[in-house]
């Protein structure tokens, strides 16, 4: 993923007013992110510890419709209160499929874009819960699982399924209900 500044980031989001976006807060680590290492720049924000926000590059998203081709496509997501998760449950990643203890995975509700989300239509997806999808698909982050699942696909095919996997989630965000 090439760097992304923070106007481009603020710029980007289209599920929320632009005045939510610029008082979202960057993650801590902005200044030091590897972004070579990144499909998509997700973080939990450190101002409202019950929101997530996701940026997916330039050029992720098809050119038709609001947000799409050329330029970055972000979206703000609610993240569920903490609740008491079970020690010997696992759970899937449904973007990079990658297998966690319950809690290492969170069903995560972003309100579509435009008018179907301003009338409370939301969608979810159960991923990561810190969102570092991209360093789990490279080996770079082991999830917290005594039973770690073993694939045949190599490191680019699951980069390949991880991008496919979240530009369907966000376009699903993007376009009005019944599209």
């Amino acid at each position: 993923m090439e760097p992304l500044s923070e106007k481009q980031i603020r710029a980007s989001f289209i599920n929320c007013s632009k005045g939510d976006a610029a008082r979202l807060k960057l993650p801590a680590d902005f200044a030091d992110l590897l972004w070579e290492d990144l499909d998509f720049l997700g973080w939990r924000d450190p101002g409202a510890p019950l929101r997530a926000h996701i940026v997916l590059p330039a050029g992720a998203l098809p050119a038709s419709g609001e947000g799409g081709g050329a330029r970055p496509v972000g979206i703000t997501l609610r993240v569920p209160e903490a609740a008491r998760t079970s020690a010997v449950k696992s759970s899937l990643c449904r973007v990079c499929l990658t297998g966690h203890a319950s809690s290492g995975v969170s069903l995560l509700a972003a309100p579509r874009a435009g008018v179907s989300g301003r009338d409370g239509n939301t969608v979810g997806i159960y991923v990561c819960s810190d969102l570092a999808c991209s360093l789990y698909v490279r080996g770079k982050r082991q999830p917290a699982l005594r039973t770690r699942y073993e694939e045949s696909l190599g490191v680019e095919g699951r980069i390949d399924r991880l991008r496919a996997n979240l530009v369907a989630f966000v376009e699903n965000v993007r376009l009005p209900s019944g599209a």
